[in-house]
């Protein structure tokens, strides 16, 4: 069964995308810890990151590298912290979360924002791209 993120790709599922290659897609994570809060992915679904070939490794962090500036720019905050988790979903991704503290990293504290809230922010991180 495809998980929730190929669902993503394939548009089966709405999200609000950042940026889109060939190969890799960023959206925001609709329960998010901080305003922000991106999820990188490769399009293709492999379960572990550590599992990825090593072409698709490299490239899924050097897209999240070209991510990360767009969002510290859209959101105020003392940097971009990465996570990778791989519990949640079974689909290798990194996580880019704008801190301005280390409770922005606490993944027990999702924020509620409005589909119209994610939207705008998606935008904004755009709009740096």
């Amino acid at each position: 069964m495809a998980s929730i993120f190929s669902r993503i790709v394939t548009g089966e599922i709405p999200s609000h995308k950042i940026a889109e290659t060939d190969d890799y897609l960023a959206f925001l994570d609709v329960m998010p810890t901080a305003v922000g809060h991106t999820l990188v992915i490769p399009k293709k679904e492999v379960d572990y990151i550590f599992d990825l070939d090593d072409d698709l490794y490299t490239g899924l962090m050097a897209f999240a590298k070209k991510i990360a500036p767009a969002i510290e720019k859209a959101v105020p905050c003392k940097r971009i912290g990465v996570a990778v988790v791989g519990l949640e979903v079974p689909h290798a991704h990194v996580h880019l979360i704008p801190l301005n503290s280390m409770a922005d990293m606490n993944f027990h504290n999702k924020l509620k924002l409005s589909q119209e809230e994610l939207a705008a922010t998606a935008e904004k991180i755009r709009s740096f791209l």
